[in-house]
């Protein structure tokens, strides 16, 4: 009877530890899964160009919120752009100004823009997608900015 009585002690013992341990992991682990999504606004500048919401061109887009992001996601917006020079050019896109500056590291701007050729005054519907990597560590905030640039 002694070694079935030692068996139940022995069980709650542990039972009691096991319990102890989720209550004080949990919210260090909890925390951790928490401090993994991240947040940005971007700025947008533009060259030779304007960016806008719309397609009739009334709302200029100045920065892009993309919101609560999680690890291994991809966010698009969709933008407007019109060529508003006077003769015909192709855009160009880059980032810079990464704070904190290893999050261009972790993060990638792209663009469904097809290098055709726009004519003055013209306007095309482009999608920006932001993608995270699946294995960001260390940001909890980030910021950049964009630059959209026409050419001849």
């Amino acid at each position: 009877m002694e070694r079935k009585e030692g068996v139940v002690v022995g069980a709650a013992a542990a039972l009691v530890l096991y319990t102890l341990a989720l209550g004080l992991l949990g919210p260090v682990v909890s925390s951790a899964l928490m401090n993994r999504t991240i947040s940005n606004t971007g700025s947008i500048k533009a060259i030779g160009v304007g960016v806008y919401w719309d397609q009739a061109c009334t709302n200029p887009v100045s920065s892009i919120n993309w919101g609560i992001l999680e690890p291994g996601s991809n966010v698009n917006r969709t933008v407007y752009i019109r060529n508003e020079g006077n003769t015909a050019a192709r855009l160009a896109m880059a980032t810079s100004n990464w704070s904190p500056s290893n999050a261009s590291s972790y993060i990638a701007l792209s663009w469904d823009y097809g290098g055709q050729t726009l004519n003055a005054s013209e306007v095309i519907q482009v999608t920006l997608t932001l993608s995270v990597s699946a294995n960001i560590a260390g940001i909890t905030s980030f910021s950049f900015d964009i630059t959209i640039t026409a050419s001849e």
